[in-house]
């Protein structure tokens, strides 16, 4: 029970890590509610827009470390269960559990960007918090994901298209460099959610009407 109750406290923290509203806090020290203001979004893009380029880096930073806060921390709270043995189910192994445990918290962080609490459950696209937990699960897949933005970026100066492909491109590495089933899943899991929630860009570009960085539009 203690092992359950331990595990479930350490997911919901990670939910509260994914939840903390970088944008909208920065954007509050401008005396501004960010959502309010360009395309309405709470990530780092429209910080861009709205705030310059300083407190947008900032956002950007924030996201993706609370993202990787979310999953080391359920990572080290997992090894600690086990070497202190509370409670463990006799059938589970550290080995078989903690992949999992991880992927669940990636997946918390996710949500909490997209649905948070302190935002009456709005939030961003969880583009950047995503990138951070991949980092912490699996970095060679994060970083030809990241590759991959920054190519479409300097290419196309779109960010969601950049996303998009990005997002693409991590479910595509995760089952090609044969990482752990728990982590494949939550990548795709992940990789379709960031693409849905940016199922309103994908219909700008298709009718060529996406802002490109600098341009005024949602985001």
């Amino acid at each position: 029970m203690i092992f359950w109750s331990a595990s479930l406290a350490g997911w919901l923290a990670a939910y509260l890590l994914g939840s903390i509203p970088t944008a909208y806090l920065i954007g509050r020290l401008y005396q501004l509610d960010i959502r309010n203001h360009g395309s309405g979004s709470v990530g780092a893009t429209n910080a861009l827009r709205v705030l310059g380029k300083g407190p947008a880096l900032g956002v950007l930073m924030v996201d993706v470390l609370k993202g990787v806060a979310a999953v080391i921390l359920v990572r080290w709270l997992s090894a600690w269960l086990f070497e202190s043995s509370i409670s463990l189910p006799v059938v589970l192994d550290e080995q078989v559990w903690t992949p999992w445990a991880a992927s669940l918290a990636a997946a918390a962080a996710l949500l909490g960007h997209s649905r948070s609490i302190w935002l009456g459950f709005g939030g961003g696209k969880s583009v950047a918090t995503g990138l951070g937990v991949v980092l912490a699960l699996a970095w060679p897949v994060a970083i030809g994901a990241l590759a991959v933005f920054a190519i479409a970026l300097a290419v196309t100066r779109i960010v969601s298209l950049g996303s998009i492909l990005a997002a693409l491109t991590a479910m595509l590495l995760v089952v090609i460099l044969e990482q752990p089933l728990p982590y494949q899943l939550v990548v795709w899991a992940g990789g379709v959610y960031v693409v849905v929630r940016h199922r309103a860009n994908a219909k700008r570009l298709l009718n060529g009407t996406e802002p490109r960085i600098g341009q005024v539009a949602g985001d």
